[in-house]
């Protein structure tokens, strides 16, 4: 996130990818000034009407022909859906690299391979992330047509990243190999769950492990400013066997290794959809002991080889179409709000979404930062031995 955000908790057995990425060891970026037909470049537009509308980016980005992504599980949120939508709608071939990596891996490739030609095009980071990317001036400004949509405090002002889809932390149940599965983060303390808790990774390097924390600090008496009471909280699920390290996957489930698993309510419903014909039923709550809320985050590359169709994607991902596709993913798009108002919705798929109650709120990059300093000491301790 800096929390980590490791995908490696895709949704089903298997992870595909449209197309891994040559690992030479160098290669010179094409030439990456795209142009629109009065000259400007794609690499510096800041929108779609700075480029010369949406026709000129189009045209630039199928004369690209290529875009460059990392980290994104085809079974995670649905972005199987959106990467064969995009594919099909402009004839770009999407190559996707390491899909189970993390956002760390996603920045490494941008720094390491700065100016190569197989540096990543965009980013898919959690909203912490995002911000520090930002900071360190590794993301080009670019606001999409529904910027304006996007609610404030979810965006940068200068358009560096904005929020894409989100989630709550919920809890996932195996219900043929747990007799009653547990719906609040005081249930997780109960000892008939030994050694049947997980987390979706390590909270210093995870984003919805560190989400996993969060929530159970809220339930335990802290607060936004106050993640401390969640490493007592897993330090104590430690202590009383309940808490496993196996990092959960889908494999992991299948195999009964992590029957109890905190994670995003959007992996975990899709759990329950994939698993069904598979004989593991999944019950996923989300705790009302401890609701925290957060999304992802979309950002270009500053030195992206594929300017114009790293544009593109960006504007295909906040298109009614791609909004809608997280959605049918059980993620909650970042203009949903807007798309509800304007009627573009798919108000079926948004009926599916685990019931919770109340508005989220979220922790500021202030108290994020802060999360994360505790979370580099105590982590280790709180669960090891």
């Amino acid at each position: 996130m800096t929390v980590f955000l490791p995908r490696t908790a895709a949704l089903g057995g298997g992870l595909a990818v449209i197309a891994a990425l040559a690992l030479s060891a160098c290669g010179a970026a094409p030439d990456n000034a795209s142009a629109s037909a009065d000259g400007k470049s794609a690499a510096t537009a800041t929108s779609a009407a700075d480029f010369g509308g949406m026709d000129a980016l189009v045209k630039a980005a199928k004369k690209e022909g290529t875009l460059h992504a990392i980290a994104l599980p085809r079974d995670w949120a649905n972005y199987g859906a959106l990467i064969d939508g995009f594919q099909k709608k402009y004839g770009i071939r999407i190559e996707v690299e390491n899909p189970d990596g993390s956002s760390q891996d996603e920045i490494n490739a941008v720094t390491s391979r700065k100016g190569q030609g197989r540096a990543p095009d965009v980013l898919d980071l959690g909203s912490s992330f995002a911000l520090s990317a930002a900071q360190q001036g590794l993301l080009a400004p670019y606001k999409v047509t529904g910027f304006d949509g996007i609610p404030e405090g979810q965006k940068d002002a200068q358009g560096r990243w904005y929020n894409d889809y989100g989630g709550y932390v919920s809890i996932g149940c195996d219900a043929k190999r747990v007799k009653e599965c547990p719906t609040t983060f005081k249930d997780l303390l109960r000892p008939q769950y030994k050694g049947q808790v997980a987390l979706n990774g390590n909270p210093t390097q995870s984003g919805s492990a560190f989400g996993g924390v969060y929530a159970a600090a809220l339930a335990g008496g802290g607060s936004f400013d106050d993640i401390r009471p969640g490493l007592d909280f897993f330090s104590q699920l430690k202590k009383n066997g309940n808490y496993t390290p196996v990092e959960s996957t889908p494999a992991t489930v299948e195999k009964g290794e992590t029957p109890i698993s905190i994670d995003w309510d959007y992996l975990n419903a899709g759990y329950a959809d994939e698993f069904r014909s598979k004989g593991v039923d999944w019950k996923v709550s989300v705790p009302s002991d401890g609701r925290f809320a957060q999304y992802y985050s979309q950002a270009v590359n500053k030195g992206a080889p594929h300017p114009a169709a790293a544009r593109l994607w960006e504007e295909y991902l906040y298109s009614a179409e791609g909004q809608n596709l997280w959605l049918k993913g059980y993620a909650r798009p970042a203009l949903m709000a807007a798309m509800e108002k304007a009627g573009t919705l798919d108000k079926a798929a948004a009926a599916k979404l685990p019931a919770v109650s109340g508005t989220p709120t979220f922790p500021t990059e202030a108290q994020q930062a802060k999360a994360k300093g505790v979370l580099a000491q105590g982590w280790g301790k709180a669960v090891s031995g």
